[in-house]
């Protein structure tokens, strides 16, 4: 069959975040493994590529059209879905992704035939069986099908990693970031998260336990892989020593060098320093750290195993390794003024090499949403402000305006006063520096905007 796998558009919400972090789709380019080489499968990356859907259906005229979802572009994806329908009613659209997984009714629409809440070898395979023989499709587990009513199949969710398919990305390689580093591959060696933070929605997704793919199948990839950058995307990849050093005794043994990005929690980095510095040696460069707050009380609140004197202990240490630290925060909806500024003040004494703030956003699937229920300034249904950019629990302690200015306030003292902009420019170069620029006007409208249409 010939098969069109579409990753959407841009969101405007998300610009900010894109600017640095434009991964390649590898939900898609797993998929493509999977059905190939049975198959004829084309990816339209719509982020990367400015050709029209319309030129683009008319160039591969596909059969089925599976698209991926993110949370806030549940309105993108339906439209795609709707614009393939009316172009031609006898392709098959197939919606999966992180929105379908999480909320599957969202995709519930005429023009979606058939919604993933996950996708594996088997199911992805027994439902194109089907839609090449034109037999009716049964009810198929991780599959919920119009035919049925999109009634699921009871089972037990199943998470399966298939090494990439990334030729089918071939002429967008070139686009690919993280941060400065471009072009950049991600890749995953484990799935899951014991330590089920209360905000976050990677165990939610991918299970409360971390599951280790083989090392031969890690270095297996690695080896696969042309740039010269990798970003593993575990959800704390140096939690577990031990699979670390069999990773830097492979990079030995092969000469390999290339840069690596990881996600790290303070814990692990203070946990085995040996090693860290260890993969350090072999080319770590920079390790995105979830320092969260400014107050032991709310770490507690978020379910997470550190404190402040952790922080500062893993700061000092990533300093004199020479590590680079993008850091991330999050900012409570019960701070005062007063909260805000000590915030700005701790995040100087960590100086971090980037950092994010976004504001808590308490996701309809995971605990802190029924905590904040009667807060909520937005409605589940409203996908397009899920975005964490956007404030969505009315804050306690000033009004929503006052509360936009203060993030506005921060982000720009991180960006202006910090060591960001010089950051910037020593390591990445001028390029990086105007699309963080970029970023930051398009942060700073959106929130003078939401300022002035607020209470």
């Amino acid at each position: 069959m010939r098969i069109l796998l579409i990753r959407p558009p841009r969101m405007k919400q998300s610009v900010i975040i894109g600017e640095f972090m434009f991964s390649e789709p590898i939900g898609l380019e797993m998929v493509a493994a999977m059905l190939q080489p049975e198959h004829d499968v084309t990816l339209f990356d719509m982020m990367a590529d400015s050709t029209s859907l319309q030129t683009q259906l008319q160039k591969t005229n596909p059969q089925v059209v599976g698209i991926t979802s993110l949370c806030i572009d549940v309105t993108g994806v339906l439209n795609i879905a709707q614009e393939v329908r009316e172009t031609n009613v006898s392709i098959i659209t197939l919606v999966g992704g992180t929105q379908a997984t999480l909320d599957p009714e969202a995709f519930f629409h005429p023009a979606v035939d058939h919604v993933f809440q996950y996708t594996t070898t088997q199911n992805v395979n027994r439902l194109m069986n089907h839609l090449e023989e034109g037999t009716c499709v049964p009810l198929l587990e991780g599959v919920l099908s119009r035919c049925h009513q999109y009634r699921p199949l009871s089972g037990e969710p199943v998470s399966e990693y298939r090494l990439p398919d990334r030729s089918i990305t071939a002429k967008y390689r070139h686009q690919y970031s993280y941060f400065g580093y471009r072009p950049c591959a991600i890749m995953g060696t484990a799935r899951g998260c014991s330590k089920a933070c209360h905000f976050c929605l990677r165990w939610r997704l991918e299970g409360c336990l971390e599951v280790y793919f083989p090392m031969e199948q890690v270095q297996e990839e690695i080896l696969s892989i042309q740039e010269d950058t990798i970003m593993i995307f575990d959800n704390d990849f140096l939690h577990h020593p031990g699979r670390v050093n069999a990773l830097c005794d492979f990079l030995e043994k092969k000469n390999i060098r290339k840069n690596w990005i990881c996600y790290a929690s303070v814990h692990s980095i203070l946990g085995d320093r040996n090693t860290v510095t260890r993969f350090h040696r072999l080319g770590l460069k920079a390790v995105l750290v979830g320092y969260e707050t400014f107050r032991d009380d709310e770490l507690t609140a978020y379910n997470k195993k550190t404190r402040l004197e952790d922080h500062l202990a893993c700061s000092v240490f990533l300093k004199e390794l020479g590590l680079d630290v993008w850091a991330s925060f999050m900012a409570h909806p019960d701070w005062t003024k007063q909260d805000f500024s000590q915030f700005r003040r701790y995040i100087r004494k960590l100086n971090p090499e980037i950092t994010s703030i976004s504001p808590l956003t308490p996701f309809p699937s995971l605990p802190l949403y029924k905590t904040y229920q009667d807060r909520l300034l937005y409605k589940k249904e409203d996908y397009w402000a899920w975005s964490f950019g956007q404030v969505m629990i009315r804050p306690s302690r000033m009004t929503l305006g006052q509360y936009y200015w203060e993030l506005l306030k921060t982000n720009l003292y991180v960006n202006i006063m910090c060591n960001s902009l010089p950051y910037v420019i020593k390591k990445f170069g001028w390029t990086s520096l105007l699309r963080l620029t970029k970023g930051s006007l398009v942060l700073t409208r959106r929130y003078v905007g939401l300022m002035l249409g607020s209470p």
